[in-house]
This record gives structure tokens, sequence and C-alpha cells, in this order.
């Protein structure tokens, strides 16, 4: 996340796995129904107070979004994410729809905290499909205030990370490990060099580097361009992946997204192409599909979603 651009709040994203997930973005509405588990005898459910734009994989599975209000979800692998043991006091949320319950229901991220207190469930985790292995995951939210807030359950305890200064996060290890071994580097206190491998905590220190460094810009387009330059310094190139560290793989699609203005931008590793759309342009009064691999698509994309049926959001 920056908020230092001159431009408003923007956040950057990469997405880094092993084979590429079959990714399209969905515009779906306000005012639907939403069951938070089919395979639970308790889920919770709610009914989506706000529209919201998500890059959901393999079409049922909601990764990063954004919604009319201007907030923000990515979900990202941990490792080392434990949800714990079924606690039948509380109701059942499938992993699948955890960023998606709060671009459902909430604008800011007080109000994210908010709901956790007042309406508390367990996130339930799921197998992912391809490698047949729980989806181990942590959750980034930010708003357009620039607020930000990360989730992470550690040995099925839920740790809140919470506050402006959070403005990086990648993978393994946890988020406050994170923060420790960034303090042995040059520019956090510490004298070691940047680190340059394909880590994720080498990743960490990098980006948080280069962010601080970027200066303010003079358009939007500017602060865009800059931003987008240390994601693509902390992207993963081709090679061959590790089947049992999925995140530490190719980058295969990033997302940019201005929380000020609504933009959301979405560029694929295996096209030239960056496409666009903004939720003001977007009809949220019902669910519509804009399928990525559609040939010739480039520049705003808004007018190219068609309608579409709910995506399932079991994951496996």
């Amino acid at each position: 996340m920056w908020t230092g651009s001159g431009h408003g709040v923007l956040v950057g994203r990469n997405m880094d796995w092993r084979e590429e997930m079959d990714t399209n973005l969905w515009s779906l509405p306000r005012g639907v129904d939403r069951i938070g588990h089919d395979r639970d005898p308790d889920p919770v459910t709610w009914t989506a107070r706000y529209g919201s734009l998500v890059a959901a994989v393999w079409d049922n599975a909601t990764s990063d979004g954004i919604n009319e209000r201007g907030l923000a979800a990515h979900v990202l692998w941990l490792a080392e994410a434990d949800f714990g043991e079924r606690d039948p006091e509380l109701p059942a949320l499938a992993v699948s729809l955890w960023p998606q319950i709060f671009l459902d229901l909430c604008g800011t991220v007080d109000e994210c905290l908010a709901l956790m207190a007042e309406r508390p469930f367990q996130v339930r985790p799921l197998i992912e499909p391809r490698s047949q292995r729980p989806a181990t995951v942590h959750l980034a939210l930010e708003d357009a205030s620039g607020d930000s807030l990360i989730l992470e359950h550690i040995g099925g305890t839920l740790r809140v990370h919470h506050g402006r200064a959070n403005t990086v996060m990648t993978n393994s290890p946890p988020y406050d490990e994170q923060i420790e071994l960034r303090k042995s580097f040059t520019g956090f206190g510490g004298s070691e060099p940047l680190p340059g491998t394909t880590e994720a905590s080498d990743r960490f220190v990098r980006a948080s580097y280069y962010l601080d460094r970027l200066p303010a810009v003079e358009t939007p387009a500017r602060a865009y361009a800059a931003l987008l330059s240390v994601m693509r310094n902390v992207a993963q190139p081709f090679g061959e992946p590790d089947p049992q560290r999925p995140n530490i793989s190719m980058t295969i699609w990033r997302t940019l997204t201005d929380l000020t203005e609504g933009l959301y931008m979405f560029e694929s590793s295996f096209s030239p192409n960056i496409v666009w759309t903004r939720s003001a342009d977007l009809d949220f009064s019902t669910c519509r599909k804009l399928d990525l691999a559609k040939p010739g698509l480039l520049g705003n994309v808004s007018g190219a979603f068609t309608d579409a049926a709910e995506p399932p959001f079991t994951l496996s």
C-alpha cells in the first residue's frame, strides 16, 4: 500500500503460483444472500451490502478485489497458517469466502474490525483443487483512508495487525516475524545489504525498502507506474516451480488498485496488455463476469463484462 504519491491510496499485489489459476474478473452484486460454507451444518450467512469487483481463481474463490466503498482485500499463501480445530460455538466461513464477507459488508478497516467483534465466525480451510492440499493463506485489507489490516491464523489463533504502517505483506514467515527479520537490513536499522533471492522474506525487505523511497509524483499515471516498478522488482521470473512451496513460483498476474478513485487494473504475465475498470462504471445490480482469456482485451474493459451465474465459492 502506498499513500505518499500525492494521488490517493494505491495498492499493488502480485500473485505467485506454480501454474495458471484460470483467474477471471467478477462484478458481484449488492443484495445477494450468501452462505459462508456449503458443507458445514452451521455456516455464517449474510446479505451483501456493497457490490464488489474481484479476481476469482478457478472461478470459485475470491483472491483479490475492491468494493464500491473503496475497501480492498488480498489473499496470499502462508504455509504456517493453521485455522485450528472446528469450534462448534462459531458459525463457519469457508476460506474461499474470507475476503468476500468483508467486501460485501464493510466499507472501512474499522468496520472490518467491528464485524469480527460483533458477528464472530471461524474461517475453515478448503482443499486447493490441483494439489489436493489445504489452502493455507493470510488476508490483507486496506481502505480509502489508508488504514490497513493483516489477519493471520497461527496455531489456531487469529493474529490481528492493525495500523497504517502495515504497508507490505508477502508470504512466509508470519507478519510479526517478517518485521523482526527486516531490522537486520540497511534502511531498517541493520547493516546487511538488501537481499536478492526469491524467498518471501527477501521480497518483503526489498518491497519495503523501495516503497519507502518512492517520491511524490505529478500525475496519477506516474503514481501507477511508480508502484508498478516496485511490484515488478519483487515479482518472480518464470522457472520450474517447487510443488512443496507453491508461493515460491513465477508471478502469474498482478493487480493495482486506486482506492481513492475506485480504479482496478489487472496485468497477466501471459499477456502484453493491462486491462482496467472503475467500480463507478459497473452495474452492481446483477452478477457479471469478464473472461480474461478472451482475445483482444486492452485498456478499459468496463463494457466487456457479461451476465453470469454466481461463482460457487467452494474452491475444491
